[in-house]
């Protein structure tokens, strides 16, 4: 998935630095102002052409150099995972490994750890009950 992503993008990349590569060449061959907006027609510049075509190929490669560089850095989760219904580790390998140490070892992603409401009821509901007691009585 992730190479068929990435080499996705480059192909994109390409035609669009290809596409802009070609315009340079029609306008310097064809005069598209002078076609499209009957501007003064000019003279074919074969070394403007030449210097512009250079200019976007190195862009071009320049982003295009980037593109790849930065699509090997993501990380993909994908496919199954195996979830045991009970813990909520997850097998690899036959290992079961926390959920947590998987997508960090998988992804960029960071975890931080808190309670939802239920969690907070259901396990420290009694203190919250008897606190909230106490400082009413106050």
């Amino acid at each position: 998935m992730k190479k068929r992503i990435t080499k996705m993008l480059i192909v994109y990349d390409s035609i669009g630095f290809g596409a802009a590569m070609l315009a340079i060449w029609l306008d310097e061959i064809i005069d598209i102002p002078s076609l499209l907006f009957g501007a003064e027609a000019t003279p074919i510049n074969i070394t403007e052409a030449i210097i512009e075509s250079m200019m976007v190929l190195f862009l071009g490669i320049g982003v295009i150099t980037a593109t790849w560089s930065l699509l090997k850095k993501i990380k993909y989760l994908e496919g199954f995972l195996p979830v045991c219904s009970f813990c909520k580790k997850i097998r690899v390998n036959d290992k079961w490994i926390p959920i947590v140490d998987y997508v960090s070892d998988h992804s960029a992603a960071q975890f931080s750890h808190g309670c939802c409401p239920q969690c907070v009821e259901e396990h420290y509901g009694r203190y919250l009950k008897d606190k909230t007691r106490k400082v009413s009585q106050e």
